[in-house]
């Protein structure tokens, strides 16, 4: 193995390791709360194994995307340990928690157009791993009514990522089209 192949992989366990941490005490809001680091993993998997993605500032944001918004990680504790590529991405796809819910819906459908490439490709992870989440255990107190809703705003969400990577987007035009299907 080459040094750059070796310091790519060092980062990426590195990231996998940091979210683990600031994760370690949260949990999925599916029926069995499940530990929350399998959510922004399962982003990272996707983004590799089904979308061949081996940018490794991709993969380090996909494995840090909640660590602001839902840790109490600083933008600059994830500079200082990542760099400032990494954490531009983490940003890009950061909500504004002092916002309201419907606010901050709202601006991830008006900004997805515009994020980077890496961003995008987050985002549109985020987005697949949410609806498989929703799909196989979804929050207990969810309705059928807040699924469609949810799969609605993914779609709107979505659209602003078009052309990024298409088999990844038709990954996730799968998992909306089987929804659908259901009778949804």
């Amino acid at each position: 193995m080459n040094a750059a192949s070796s310091y790519k992989i060092g980062l990426i366990l590195r990231a996998a390791q940091f979210a683990a941490e600031k994760h370690r005490n949260q949990r999925r809001k599916d029926a069995d709360a499940s530990p929350y680091i399998n959510h922004p993993i399962a982003l990272a998997n996707v983004l590799h194994h089904e979308g061949g993605v081996d940018d490794v500032v991709t993969l380090c944001a996909a494995l840090l995307h909640d660590t602001v918004e839902d840790t109490d990680t600083s933008p600059q504790e994830l500079a200082d340990v990542f760099g400032s590529d990494i954490v531009d991405v983490v940003l890009e796809v950061t909500d504004d928690k002092s916002r309201p819910k419907a606010e901050r819906k709202r601006l991830q459908i008006e900004h997805a157009p515009s994020v980077s490439m890496q961003a995008k490709l987050v985002k549109l992870a985020d987005k697949i791993c949410n609806l498989r989440d929703i799909d196989a255990s979804p929050p207990a107190d969810w309705t059928e009514a807040r699924k469609v809703e949810y799969y609605a705003w993914a779609r709107q969400v979505v659209g602003g990522l078009r052309g990024v990577h298409p088999v990844l987007e038709r990954v996730f035009d799968g998992l909306c089209d089987a929804y659908g299907r259901r009778g949804a």
